[in-house]
C-alpha cells in the first residue's frame, strides 16, 4: 500500500473518487462512525472517542467539552485504491445550516441512525434535505450492541417514516451485548469478530436459524435493484437468478438513480466500519456518475452545462467560510469541472470580481496540507479569497457560469447585544461580522430606535455558542439580554390602497403617485411585487423605485413593527409629473400607500411554531402532555417505543424558552427532548394583545 504522502498527492481517476457525508440526528453516532473510518483506513493510528474528548472531526473545544458536533469537518481517506473525501456534519437542529451546505456539495451520503430510536426528528430533517439536492445514501444503523438496540423495528421505522424503499445489505448476528458480527446478505457469507474490542473479523459458518431471513432480505433486494435495469430485469425475468457481479452493478444503478436505500447495521466503534467503506466504494457515485453540473451564463442569463472533467473550463461552488487562527480566511470549495492552481487568479460570477488563489490546502478537520491544485471532483480549501462568501460561483473567466446558490433557513431566535467595555466596542463588530460569514443563518441588525445590536440564529444553544466562541476565539467580552422571538407580520384580506407624495419648495418640487393592490398569500410563500402599469400612467425608469420603497416598508410592520412576510402588491395605477417626479418621490409614495394600504388589510401576527418530540419513561406522561398543553402545545401521536413514550406534535417557539430545566423537573431527569423549526402561524388575538402589551410597558 502507498505511503499517507503518495496518495495525498497521487491524481485519482474520477471514477475512484467519493464525495461523501455522515448525516444524523444528534447522538446517533455520525462523528465515532468516522472516527473508525478514518481508524480502518489509516489516517488515524487509534478510534478518537467522545468521551474521552480526543476525536479527530470534533476538533473545536466547545465540541469537546459539551460531546457535540457543531461545525461540519472535511477530510479525505483512502480505501481499496480509492480517494474518499467525507463531511462530518452535526446533528443538532440549530446547525442545520452546516448539513445543509454540505448536502449541496456532495455526491453520495452514509446516514446513520441510533439502533435504539430508529428513526428521531432530525433523521427526517436531515433526510429531507438529502432529497432536496437528490443525494443517492447509505443508510447505517448503529448501536445495536447496547441494550434496546433492536434492527428489525430499526428497519422498520426507517421505512414507515423516511421510504420504503430501504433494503438490508447486512443482518446482525445476535442481539445488543450479544452482537457478535454480521451476514453479508449479498455474498450470503457471515463474518464474526475475533475478540471482545471487536476491531477484526473473520469468516464464520452462517448460522442455520438464520437462512431464511437471508433468503428474504437477498430476494427482496435483488427484486428491487433489477428495476433500474432493463438488460438486468430481463435476464433476472428469463432465468431467475443473477450472478453477484450482476446483482451488485444493479444495486449500485439503483442506489445512484435514488430507486434504493441500501442499509447495513452494527456497532459503529467496530470492524463493521470495513463494511461501510466497502459499500461506499461499491454502491455511492463517482462524480462521473452524476449529470453534469447546470448553471447559467451571468452575461445571457441562459442555461450552461459543465462536464465532470479536469480539461473543461474551471467551475467551483464555495460553501463554506471559516475563519482559522493561523490561516485567516478559509474558503471550502467543490471543484464541478476543470482544474485550480495555486498562485493562479480566478472569476467570481456572482460578485463579477477577481480572485487571487495564493494558497490550496487539503483539510483534514482543523490540520491543513498544502496542495498545487484541486480537481475535478475534488474538495479543497482556499486562504485569502477578499470577496467570496458561502454559495459564490468560482470559475474561469473567460468561460464564466454561476451556478445554483445554497438557502438557507430563516432564523427563529434573536437576542441583544453589547460589549461589557468600551475597549470592546470595535472588536465585537468586526467579531460579529466574521461570525456571520462563517453562517449564514446568524444575521446581525441594529435597531436605529433603540441603538441596540441584536443577533439573530437559530435556536438557544446556536446563540449561546456564537456568544461563548466570541469570548474565547475573538477576547471579547458580551452582555447578552433574555431570547426574543423572530414574530412576523401579514395581512388576512385584499384591499386597494393610494399613495401620493407632493411636496413643493420653491424651484423644483417632488412628485409621485401610485395605486397599490395588497393580497395576502399563504405561509411561507413570502413577498411578490406585480407591475401591472399599462399605458405608460408611470414611466417605467420609476417602477423600480415604487418596488424598493415597498420592500423597505416591509421592514416594519404595523401591528408591533415586525417585518411584514406572505403578501403580493401590484403597482396598477398612478400619475407622475414631467418635471418634477423623481425616483425618491415614487419610492416615498409607495411607502405610505403600503403602511396605510397595511392597516386597512386586518393586519396580524405570526409566530414561529416548532416540532417536538419528547422522550419520556411512561409513568411521567401525564404530567409532561399537561406541561406542554399549558404552553399551547399541540399533541399529534403518544407511541411507546421499549419502556418509553415518544410524545409528538407542535408548540410556539415563545413558550418553550427554558423547557430544558422544566422537563428535568418534571421527569427526575429521565426525560429529553427535541425541537426543530416547523412553519409560522397566526397568532391567538388574545396572546397577540397579551404580547403588544407586554411590548408597550417595555418601551
Amino acid at each position: 500500500m502507498a505511503e499517507a504522502g503518495e496518495q495525498e498527492t497521487k491524481e485519482y481517476p474520477l471514477d475512484r473518487i467519493r464525495n461523501i457525508g455522515i448525516i444524523a440526528h444528534i447522538d446517533a453516532g455520525k462523528t465515532t462512525t468516522t472516527e473508525t473510518i478514518l481508524y480502518y483506513t489509516g489516517k488515524t493510528y487509534k478510534i478518537g472517542k467522545i468521551d474521552d474528548g480526543n476525536t479527530q472531526m470534533d476538533w473545536m473545544n466547545q465540541e469537546r467539552e459539551r460531546g457535540i458536533t457543531i461545525q461540519s469537518a472535511a477530510t479525505t481517506c483512502f480505501w481499496e485504491d480509492h480517494r474518499i473525501n467525507i463531511i462530518d456534519t452535526p446533528g443538532h437542529v440549530d446547525f442545520t445550516a452546516e448539513v445543509e451546505r454540505s448536502l449541496r456539495v456532495l455526491d453520495g451520503a452514509v446516514v446513520v441512525f441510533d439502533g435504539k430510536m430508529g428513526v428521531e426528528p432530525q433523521s427526517e430533517t436531515v433526510w429531507r434535505q438529502a432529497d432536496k439536492y437528490h443525494v443517492p445514501r447509505l443508510c447505517f444503523v448503529n448501536k445495536l450492541n447496547l441494550v434496546g438496540g433492536d434492527f428489525e423495528m430499526s428497519v422498520n421505522s426507517i421505512r414507515e417514516r423516511l421510504s420504503p424503499k430501504a433494503y438490508p445489505m447486512m443482518l446482525p448476528i445476535g442481539r445488543e451485548y450479544e452482537l457478535r458480527g454480521w451476514v453479508d446478505v449479498i455474498h450470503q457469507k457471515a463474518y464474526g469478530y475475533v475478540d471482545e474490542q471487536a476491531l477484526e473479523v473473520k469468516e464464520i459458518p452462517v448460522p442455520e436459524e438464520m437462512a431464511e431471513a437471508i433468503a428474504k432480505a437477498r430476494h427482496e433486494l435483488l427484486e428491487a435493484a433489477v428495476e433500474a435495469d432493463e438488460h438486468l430485469m430481463a435476464k433476472y425475468l428469463e432465468d431467475g437468478v443473477l450472478s453477484e457481479s450482476e446483482l451488485i452493478s444493479a444495486i449500485r444503478q439503483a442506489t445512484i438513480a435514488g430507486k434504493i436505500f441500501p442499509l447495513l447495521g452494527g456497532d459503529g466503534r467496530k470492524a463493521v466500519a470495513q463494511a461501510i467503506l466497502d459499500a461506499v466504494v461499491a454502491y455511492l457515485p463517482s462524480p462521473l456518475d452524476l449529470p453534469p453540473v447546470v448553471g447559467y451564463n451571468p452575461a445571457t442569463g441562459e442555461p450552461e452545462e459543465r462536464q465532470t472533467d479536469c480539461d473543461a473550463p474551471f467551475a467551483a461552488l464555495a460553501f463554506k467560510v471559516q475563519t482559522d487562527p493561523y490561516v485567516g480566511r478559509l474558503t471550502y470549495l467543490r471543484v464541478y469541472s476543470g482544474r485550480l492552481q495555486a498562485g493562479s487568479y480566478t472569476f467570481n460570477s456572482t460578485r463579477r470580481e477577481k480572485e487571487r488563489i495564493s494558497r490550496l490546502l487539503l483539510m483534514h478537520a482543523n490540520h491543513r496540507e498544502d496542495i498545487k491544485e484541486v480537481r475535478a471532483g475534488e474538495i479543497g480549501a482556499t486562504v485569502g479569497l477578499k470577496n467570496t462568501t458561502t454559495g459564490d460561483t468560482l470559475c474561469a473567466e473567460d468561460h464564466p457560469v454561476t451556478l445554483e446558490s445554497i438557502k438557507f433557513p430563516e432564523p427563529v431566535i434573536s437576542v441583544a447585544i453589547e460589549p461589557k467595555t468600551k475597549a470592546d466596542q470595535e472588536k465585537l463588530g468586526q467579531a460579529l461580522h466574521a461570525l456571520s460569514e462563517e453562517d449564514p443563518t446568524f444575521q446581525i441588525r441594529v435597531n436605529h430606535e433603540t441603538g441596540q445590536t441584536i443577533i439573530s440564529g437559530m435556536g438557544e444553544l446556536h446563540l449561546e455558542i456564537l456568544v461563548e466562541r466570541l469570548r474565547r476565539e475573538f477576547k471579547v467580552d458580551a452582555n447578552v439580554g433574555a431570547p426574543q422571538v423572530a414574530f412576523r407580520e401579514t395581512i388576512t384580506r385584499s384591499v386597494e390602497q393610494e399613495g401620493k407624495y407632493i411636496r413643493q419648495s420653491g424651484g423644483r418640487g417632488q412628485y409621485g403617485h401610485v395605486f397599490l393592490r395588497l393580497e395576502p398569500r399563504g405561509r411561507s410563500e413570502g413577498f411578490e411585487f406585480k407591475d401591472e402599469i399599462v399605458s405608460g400612467a408611470i414611466p417605467k425608469e420609476f417602477i423600480p423605485a415604487v418596488e424598493k420603497g415597498v420592500r423597505e416598508a416591509l421592514t416594519k410592520g404595523v401591528v408591533g413593527g415586525y417585518p411584514l412576510v406572505d403578501l403580493a402588491v401590484a403597482l396598477y395605477d398612478g400619475s407622475f409629473h414631467d418635471v418634477d417626479s423623481s425616483e425618491i418621490a415614487f419610492k416615498i409614495a409607495a411607502s405610505m400607500a403600503l403602511q396605510e394600504g397595511v392597516k386597512r388589510a386586518r393586519p396580524v401576527l405570526l409566530e414561529p411554531i416548532m416540532k417536538f418530540e419528547v422522550i419520556t419513561p411512561e409513568n411521567y406522561m401525564g404530567e409532561v402532555i399537561g406541561d406542554l398543553n399549558s404552553r399551547r402545545g399541540r399533541i399529534e401521536s403518544t407511541d411507546l417505543r421499549g419502556s418509553v413514550r415518544l410524545i409528538r406534535g407542535t408548540v410556539p417557539l415563545s413558550e418553550v424558552f427554558g423547557y430544558a430545566t422544566v422537563l428535568r423537573s418534571l421527569s427526575q431527569g429521565r426525560a429529553s427532548f427535541n425541537l426543530e423549526p416547523s412553519h409560522y402561524e397566526e397568532m391567538p388575538s388574545s396572546v397577540a394583545e397579551k404580547l403588544l402589551g407586554d411590548k408597550g410597558k417595555k418601551g
